[in-house]
Formats: C-alpha cells, sequence, structure tokens
C-alpha cells in the first residue's frame, strides 16, 4: 500500500518550542506583545514590568524590549553607574529583576539580532535604515531633541506601536 504524502508542514521544533515559550510567557502573566511596529513585529509587552517602568521610563521612554538583543540590555544593565553619561545605579535585586523580564522579551529576530555601537537603539542597524530620510537638523528640531526621543514622532510609542500611519514628525 502507497503511503499519500501530506501537503500539510509539520511544525519545525523551533516553531513548537516558539509557541511552547509564548504560552509559558501568557501563563505567567509576563506578557506577549500587542502592538505592531511596522506592521512586521509585536514590541510592547502586554505586562509591562512595573520596576522598569518605574525606573527605566522615568528618565525616557520605557523601550520596547524588542528592540535590542538580550546581550545589549545585559551590558546597559552592568553598567548603569555610567548609562550615557548619566549615574542611573540600582540595587543588585532590582537589576536582577529587571534582567529577567526583559531577557525573554529582548529582540530574537533577524532585523534586530544584531548588537549596534554601543548598544543603542538609534545606531542599529535597522533603526539607521528606517530612519535614513529623516534629515540630521530634524532630530536637532526642540520639539524632537535626539533621535532618542521616539515619542516626538511616533505617537503610539509609549504602546510599543511604531507603525508608520502614527508618525507625525513636529515642526
Amino acid at each position: 500500500m502507497k503511503r499519500r504524502l501530506s501537503t500539510q508542514r509539520t511544525p519545525s521544533i523551533r516553531s513548537t518550542l516558539g509557541t511552547f515559550s509564548m504560552g509559558l510567557l501568557l501563563a505567567s502573566g509576563i506578557g506577549a506583545s500587542t502592538a505592531v511596529a511596522g506592521g512586521s513585529k509585536d514590541f510592547q509587552p502586554l505586562v509591562m514590568s512595573e520596576k522598569y517602568r518605574s525606573e527605566c521610563a522615568s528618565c525616557h521612554l520605557a523601550y520596547p524590549p524588542a528592540l535590542l538583543p538580550f546581550a545589549s540590555w545585559r551590558r546597559l544593565l552592568g553598567s548603569l553607574d555610567k548609562h550615557y553619561g548619566v549615574d542611573a545605579s540600582l540595587e543588585p535585586a532590582e537589576v536582577l529583576e529587571i534582567s529577567k523580564w526583559l531577557e525573554p522579551l529582548a529582540g530574537t529576530y533577524k532585523k534586530v539580532r544584531e548588537e549596534p555601537q554601543e548598544d543603542r537603539i538609534t545606531k542599529a542597524a535597522w533603526f539607521v535604515r528606517e530612519h535614513r530620510k529623516i534629515e540630521a537638523e530634524v532630530w536637532l528640531r526642540q520639539s524632537i531633541k535626539s533621535a532618542a526621543n521616539c515619542a516626538a514622532c511616533h505617537t503610539s510609542a509609549e504602546q510599543g506601536n511604531y507603525n508608520d500611519d502614527f508618525v507625525r514628525i513636529p515642526k
């Protein structure tokens, strides 16, 4: 008897593990992602770590973990005493708590896998590519101040939505 080959694909181990991991994250309350960025990748966790929000977002936008690979996040957390010219030191237990939250949510997909120079989102190859048409003087506008101020142009950045439909470049 001849066996008929199925045209339906069997899920790969990677796909199965990804689904399993996502299930664990959802079950644990850490969260999955909800907002679309550029129509291709979800960035904002359903449940933002309160420690991350209170410590990091007190000075700047709570950048979605998926914007950097975990190696970059690890180096950033390991050098908070000189965090881009500012002492943002935290207690070791706080660093560990934030690290445990960031790790499963950090960028692992092709676009973000490469570690950017100085671990800066704005120096990541994908960021430079996405913003290549923005003139240098635009970043210096009083209403924007720097490329790191995502919320100045991305009106839904606080929700993790970086879709082009929500971009308004202020004068």
